[in-house]
Parts: C-alpha cells; sequence; structure tokens
C-alpha cells in the first residue's frame, strides 16, 4: 500500500469514524436517561394496575415480572 492510498483511506473513512463516535458519546447521556424514565413509568404503570415487578437493577429488566 502506498502513502497516497493510506491518506486516501484515512480521509474517506476517517471522518465518518470520527463524527459517529462524537455523537455516540454526546448521546450516551440522553440514553442513559431516557432509559431511566422508561423504567420509572414501568413502575408507575405497574403500581396503578396492580402488579408485581422485579426491580433488580440487573441490565435489562423490562421483561421481568415477579
Amino acid at each position: 500500500m502506498e502513502v497516497n492510498e493510506l491518506i486516501n483511506l484515512i480521509v474517506n473513512n476517517g471522518f465518518p469514524v470520527a463524527v459517529s463516535a462524537y455523537l455516540l458519546i454526546r448521546l450516551e447521556k440522553q440514553i442513559v436517561s431516557l432509559a431511566s424514565s422508561i423504567n420509572k413509568l414501568n413502575t408507575i404503570i405497574s403500581a396503578k394496575l396492580g402488579v408485581a415487578i422485579d426491580t433488580d437493577n440487573s441490565t435489562d429488566d423490562s421483561h421481568k415480572v415477579a
């Protein structure tokens, strides 16, 4: 691989990778906040319906019903 090919590869693929990484890092806080809001809403709805849910803080507790 020549130097020109390497530079061309970095220019063509480096920018999209950098933008994607920036957006993922920036949006991570909002995703965590949305997940927390969904969990709170799930708890409120289950309390209104009289359904007991498992409130264990595991990675995916959205489907657990006690």
